[in-house]
């Protein structure tokens, strides 16, 4: 793999990501004259919930579904100046000019305001990861060679944004779709750097650290063990298993643990990297199976759940794994939250777990 690291024309950095040699990426410079990034970002803190809430005014006035001729992350042209000046890339990562958490490093133990209500200015960086330079591809039509410099780049990532001051948690994701609130169609995912521990990974490290304090295991590791052995496995190889969780909360819900467990992607070894493209381009070949009839490819958010950053004591813990699900609960109805879910974090699924993984498994390539 071959990294360029460059800069845009307001400062933010981005970086070019290409399998073979490319040397003239970095000459193309960005031509538009944009004023410095001005964020207003800043964390406060629920007392009641204990979690964190970022508070970012300044994305109001982010791009909305542009046309295809000024998509922002489509390689430059004379007639049209983007986010990446190049005319051409692979993989491509820059800082994300609207970012929902701030450059600006934070530290946890430095609040302002009074009790109850506690909060900090900036901390945190967000990025966009776009996947290739084809306005009209998906993730799932991406070669294997391709999968594999994302992973890439999600590892290289991982590394970086974890070594950042103040950086507790780094999380690479994709949505898809309009029914998910995508603003951009061209094929991207996104990479934050948390300045605090999000709900879902601060209660995996408590009920990690229970599970260990009871039985002397490894949470995760039991959870796919239980799984591998009954009923809901979509699919699997030597070294990934997808399966429908016993608990999902989706109607069609996947979770992608590797065979054997890591923290996070610096830590996959070679043969789980090969491995993976393969499993993964089927799975996400799946979900736009589920659905006959439909136009357009399945919404979906693709979630990779990373084990937080040291010092926190749990990174041994915690299991590198992706949870995909989609929206949809057939092709022409969503899955709204309800009441329960919105209101008070109560999910109600309509489809049983086993019946979706049935289905899932009835859609393979």
């Amino acid at each position: 793999m071959k990294k360029t690291v460059t800069q845009l024309a307001d400062g933010r950095e981005l970086i070019y990501y290409d399998a073979g040699d490319a040397e003239t990426r970095g000459a193309f410079a960005d031509q538009r004259p944009l004023e410095p990034v001005d964020t207003t970002s800043e964390t406060r803190f629920d007392p009641v919930q204990g979690e964190w809430v970022a508070v970012a005014a300044h994305r109001q006035g982010r791009p909305y579904l542009p046309p295809t001729n000024s998509c922002p992350l489509c390689p430059s042209t004379p007639e049209w100046h983007s986010e990446i000046p190049a005319p051409d890339y692979e993989v491509v990562v820059f800082e994300n000019r609207f970012p929902s958490l701030s450059g600006l490093p934070a530290e946890q133990d430095t609040l302002t305001g009074p009790l109850p209500h506690r909060a900090h200015v900036g901390g945190g960086r967000c990025e966009v990861v776009c996947f290739t330079s084809d306005h009209n591809a998906t993730f799932a039509s991406l070669d294997e060679a391709r999968v594999l410099l994302v992973l890439e780049a999600w590892t290289d990532r991982t590394a970086e944004l974890s070594a950042l001051p103040g950086t507790r948690q780094v999380y690479c994701f994709e949505n898809r779709g309009n029914e998910i609130g995508v603003t951009l169609t061209h094929p991207h995912g996104q990479v934050y750097a948390f300045p605090y521990l999000t709900p879902k990974t601060a209660r995996a490290v408590d009920s990690a650290a229970a599970h260990r304090e009871r039985t002397g295991r490894n949470l995760f590791d039991d959870v796919l063990a239980a799984e591998r052995a009954g009923s809901r496995v979509v699919l699997e190889n030597e070294e990934w298993t997808a399966f429908v969780p016993f608990a999902a909360r989706w109607p069609y819900e996947v979770h992608l643990y590797p065979n054997r467990r890591v923290g996070d992607f610096t830590k996959l070894d070679d043969a789980q990297r090969s491995a993976f493209p393969s499993v993964y381009l089927e799975l996400l070949g799946r979900f736009d199976r589920l659905f006959t009839g439909r136009s357009a490819p399945t919404p979906y958010i693709a979630a990779w759940h990373q084990a937080p950053v040291a010092p926190t004591g749990t990174r041994p813990e915690l299991a590198l794994h992706l949870e995909l699900f989609t929206v949809l609960r057939t092709a022409d109805k969503l899955k709204y939250l309800a009441g329960t879910e919105s209101g008070m974090g109560a999910f109600m699924n309509d489809v049983s777990p086993e019946r979706a993984a049935a289905r899932l498994r009835e859609v393979a390539g």
